[in-house]
């Protein structure tokens, strides 16, 4: 009965938690779903609010430190001294054996420090905002990158989708022919080659749309991966591929600002790390001073009585200051400054190559997007020709006119325009995504 209850109650939570998913999404619904859920933006998140954590663990050096210390000491064998013997009325030359103290001692200190100067510390203190500042920008970085899988995916979801179904509109026309021509060949107006062709045009088909039908469940799979949501899930996509390349026009005004440009953005902070490494590595050769109080009890004796009432504590307490003066390391320092600064030169030139690169990389995917936008039209007119072209020889073959390899011809040239036009409609909302990646202009 418990747990018939507790299975209950686990299918209910389930069942609770797929709920909380939409069944559909538009593109636009998909991209703001996922910039939530994933997991792995979420991991980038976690990692900002890590950065937070760190900001405060640096700020604390600076604030004032309290540190309490207990030991207990207990002699399984106490020390022996040597002591000159005529202190003690023994001959000259001969020591007598002494030893100090109780053979069990307990203390007890507290100290109270505060950091006055550390060149590492004002060094670090400037770094935190950047710090900071880096972590949000890997958290953009995952933000665009799971944009940029999102749109790549619904769009093949998509492209899988339309396939199967041109595929079955093509598979119902064939049928249809395969039937008529049937017909035909039994009454003698035809040759079963005719029919034979056309059971090979649709035995074609048919091997396509299986493959079609697993590369969709596999992307649909792969989007749910993305969304962060179940695959036992349903999910329906509501966009459609024209609909989309509807909306991925080039826009003549858009530009390219470099200081938008994420890669770019990354590459100014991994160079402004290396900027405070190298301040770093200088700081450490400058003094430190730190100031401290503390107090500290002590109570000895030759057996466990510091629990009791009449033992005795001797207490001490001080105050003073702590000057930390780097003098000579063998030319460490100097060595490893040296080398934060070659680091430091190699990071300069890797920003100044991802500004080239990525300005190259704005020209190239602008032009491969035009020229997307100019196949697409291309594409759209040659299915329309080929549409016209299929028709008339079906009619053609019907009325006698033409044979079956000239239809299964044309049939042929109406299925690959029918992929090219689809398989263009994807690489034109691809390109217009990667454009606006690289832009990536705030919205």
């Amino acid at each position: 009965m418990k747990k018939t209850l507790a299975l209950t109650l686990l299918l209910i939570g389930y069942w609770s938690s797929a709920q909380e998913s939409p069944a559909s999404f538009t593109l636009d619904e998909a991209i703001e779903w996922g910039l939530k859920h994933n997991r792995t933006i979420k991991n980038a998140s976690i990692e900002l609010q890590k950065a937070h954590k760190e900001k405060w663990k640096t700020i604390s050096i600076g604030f004032p430190q309290i540190n309490a210390n207990l030991q207990y000491q207990n002699f399984l064998e106490q020390p022996v001294s040597l002591i000159p013997a005529q202190f003690f009325g023994g001959e000259v030359g001969e020591f007598a054996e002494v030893t100090f103290g109780t053979s069990q001692s307990a203390m007890g200190n507290v100290e109270l420090s505060q950091l006055l100067f550390d060149g590492t510390y004002v060094v670090g203190l400037q770094g935190i905002k950047h710090y900071i500042k880096t972590a949000e920008n890997v958290l953009e970085k995952s933000q665009l990158e799971v944009k940029k899988e999102i749109v790549n995916w619904y769009t093949n979801t998509l492209v899988a989708k339309q396939n199967i179904d041109v595929l079955s509109q093509n598979i119902d026309v064939v049928k249809n022919n395969i039937s008529e021509a049937t017909l035909l060949f039994e009454n003698g107006f035809t040759e079963e080659e005719t029919v034979e062709q056309l059971q090979l045009t649709l035995a074609s088909l048919n091997t396509q749309i299986q493959y079609l039908e697993k590369s969709f469940e596999l992307a649909q799979n792969v989007m749910k991966l993305l969304l962060g949501i179940d695959f036992l899930s349903p999910l329906k996509l509501t966009n459609s591929l024209e609909e989309l390349a509807a909306l991925k026009q080039l826009e003549p005004e858009q530009q390219m600002d470099l200081s938008n440009n994420i890669d770019i953005r990354l590459a100014e902070n991994n160079l402004t790390s290396e900027e405070l490494l190298y301040r770093l590595e200088k700081a450490k050769s400058l003094p430190s001073f730190s100031a401290f109080i503390n107090g500290m009890y002590m109570g000895n004796s030759n057996s466990f009585t510091f629990t009791e009432p009449t033992q005795k504590w001797f207490g001490s307490s001080a105050f003073g200051l702590r000057v930390k003066v780097p003098i000579f390391s063998s030319f460490g320092r100097s060595a490893s400054s040296q080398k934060v600064k070659l680091t430091m030169m190699q990071a300069k030139n890797t920003l100044e190559e991802t500004e080239e690169k990525t300005t190259l990389e704005y020209s190239r995917v602008r032009n491969e997007l035009e020229l997307a936008q100019k196949t697409v039209e291309t594409a759209r007119e040659s299915l329309r020709l080929a549409e016209r072209i299929e028709k008339k020889n079906q009619t053609k073959f019907f009325e006698g006119l033409n044979g079956s390899f000239e239809l299964r011809q044309a049939q042929t040239q109406l299925y690959q325009a029918q992929q090219y036009y689809i398989q263009q409609l994807k690489t034109l909302i691809i390109k217009k995504t990667s454009l606006e990646i690289l832009i990536n202009t705030p919205q």
